[in-house]
């Protein structure tokens, strides 16, 4: 059965999956400004959402990792990253992103956090390339949704020519690769020179996957000459979002006025604030340090906005500085 992945165009560019960032109010403003070709939801644990109905005897509808797996009419086609290193979890989970009405499921396999990894999850999959294989065919075989896999290029060192070989044979309709390593985090560029090698070993072992590169991407004429040289099928675009939901749409951040810079961030503000009542509204710190920068007065405005306890004050904030 075809997948919207066969649909899309080439050149195609999609959302990173990022943990506190890619959240159904950061979807929202990004749908409405300038959507990418594919959504993807924060990362989402398959134990914890197996764990919550089987041991904790508590119905999916009322997990409350399940608002991580909601989104709006406007984010699609959309994909759930899910994690676990257990093959029952992973296909309860996409038995369970099938039911939710998404579109594809993703496999994380790059996480560094150690947490995660403790797991055996994230990058440590990287380490156990059979347990990998066996998460993705689980995933498959749990239902018609097309499973994707986002990974990195090696753990301690670039692996590609084993790492890559041994996901492609477990047939993941998609592999986005994290152009770093495990040991180097996000500590170094990110190594786009490995691109055109990952996608020879593509070409050579499962020609119809498609491949995607990630790392490092400014905006979108940076991701379509990371493209053209490389040879990849599409990017992946992370934290070239920060302050810039309009990246898709093919703006620079710089291009963007103040006034519609700073209405951006009161809307994710009160769309966050509604529909995460229960969340910390410090999580939105991190999108303040990036609306916020580059005019006279910022810092001290910033400085101002990241003591703000909910959008309300937010808001009022940024307009008694009459810049909205």
């Amino acid at each position: 059965m075809p997948s919207f992945w066969s649909g899309l165009p080439r050149p195609f560019f999609v959302m990173a999956p990022m943990a506190d960032v890619t959240d159904p109010a950061w979807r929202k403003l990004v749908a409405k400004l300038g959507a990418p070709h594919v959504f993807w939801t924060e990362f989402v644990s398959a134990d914890g959402l197996y764990h919550t109905r089987e041991i904790g005897k508590m119905p999916d509808s009322e997990s409350p990792l399940m608002r991580d797996l909601s989104f709006g009419s406007a984010e699609r086609p959309i994909v759930a990253q899910i994690f676990s290193s257990d093959p029952e979890h992973i296909a309860y989970a996409t038995k369970l992103a099938k039911e939710r009405g998404f579109d594809g499921v993703d496999i994380n396999m790059g996480c560094p956090d150690k947490a995660i990894e403790r797991q055996g999850c994230g990058s440590a999959m990287i380490k156990t390339p059979e347990a990998a294989q066996a998460v993705i065919r689980a995933a498959k075989e749990a239902s018609d949704l097309p499973v994707s896999v986002k990974t990195r290029v090696g753990y301690n060192r670039e692996e590609l020519d084993t790492w890559l070989p041994a996901l492609l044979e477990a047939r993941p309709v998609a592999v986005t690769m994290h152009l770093r390593t495990r040991a180097e985090m996000s500590l170094v560029p990110a190594r786009w020179e490995l691109m055109k090698k990952a996608v020879e070993i593509r070409d050579r072992f499962a020609p119809e996957v498609l491949i995607l590169g990630n790392g490092d991407v400014k905006d979108l004429a940076d991701a379509k000459e990371k493209i053209a040289e490389s040879g990849c099928d599409g990017v992946m675009i992370g934290r070239g979002m920060f302050g810039n939901p309009w990246v898709f749409a093919g703006r620079k951040a710089e291009d963007t006025p103040l006034p519609e810079k700073l209405g951006a961030l009161i809307a994710l503000a009160h769309d966050f604030e509604k529909l995460y009542p229960r969340k910390n509204f410090a999580i939105l710190k991190k999108h303040i340090k990036a609306f916020v920068t580059g005019f006279d007065g910022a810092a001290e405005l910033r400085a101002t906005l990241m003591e703000a306890q909910n959008a309300h004050e937010l808001e009022t904030a940024i307009r008694a500085q009459g810049l909205v």
